[in-house]
């Protein structure tokens, strides 16, 4: 297992599953909110690393948005490419690693990563933030959504001191999905300093299911960051 990429999510993908069809409502808010009202949908760039089946950059093609995806899953790519043809959509998808993006500098106008890098080691994740704020255009804006330490899934795993992940989740939303890395506050504070970005916007959203035995939270940062040339 790559510490980058956990190998799981191709067997996940190639058996099936997480292959989902519609976009979540996070993605759909932040590209209606945030669209640059003065250009047209076609010269705004779109990219999203961690795409998985292409849900979400369906929704922003179908909308007109330039999109473009990299997941290091061959399956998922494949099925995301699928797609596009038989509804005849344009998209970009690369099979690929979140902390080495195969694209230019200051391309594209806004980045996704709807819980995909959260997936990946410590360390991983600053670089792979790194790459996005490179890839990212001057005032270009990121939606960051990672799994929160308050996610109940956090405390039902064992403790990876290395990779400072959480592995073999037995209990909570996010049994079955390999390594997670839960973020603090702190964490988000740090992964996003100025004056290379400015956070435009900052939630927890957490959901508590009162019909599990253990009353589950579900936690998620949702965080729309800003790129600032330095």
């Amino acid at each position: 297992m790559s510490s980058s990429f956990d190998s799981i999510w191709e067997d996940i993908y190639s058996k099936g599953n997480h292959l989902n069809l519609y976009p979540f409502d996070a993605v759909v808010s932040f590209l209606f909110n945030k669209q640059l009202r003065n250009i047209p949908r076609s010269q705004q760039n779109v990219i999203e690393v961690g795409c998985g089946a292409g849900n979400n950059l369906w929704f922003a093609a179908r909308e007109g948005f330039n999109v473009s995806g990299i997941d290091a899953s061959t399956s998922a790519i494949n099925f995301a490419k699928h797609r596009f043809k038989q509804e005849n959509l344009i998209g970009n998808f690369d099979v690929g690693n979140f902390i080495e993006l195969p694209y230019e500098s200051c391309f594209f106008n806004f980045a996704i990563d709807r819980c995909a890098i959260t997936h990946t080691d410590r360390s991983s994740i600053y670089k792979a933030v790194d790459e996005i704020y490179r890839v990212l255009k001057n005032e270009g804006l990121f939606l960051f959504c990672a799994f929160a330490d308050s996610h109940s899934s956090a405390s039902n795993g064992i403790y990876n001191k290395k990779s400072e992940t959480i592995e073999n989740i037995m209990a909570g939303t996010l049994t079955d999905v390999g390594q997670v890395s839960f973020l603090t506050f702190s964490d988000i504070s740090n992964l996003f300093q100025s004056p290379k970005w400015e956070i435009i916007q900052l939630n927890l959203v957490e959901s508590t299911d009162l019909k599990q035995p253990a009353n589950n939270i579900q936690a998620e940062w949702r965080v729309i960051i800003k790129k600032v040339q330095i």
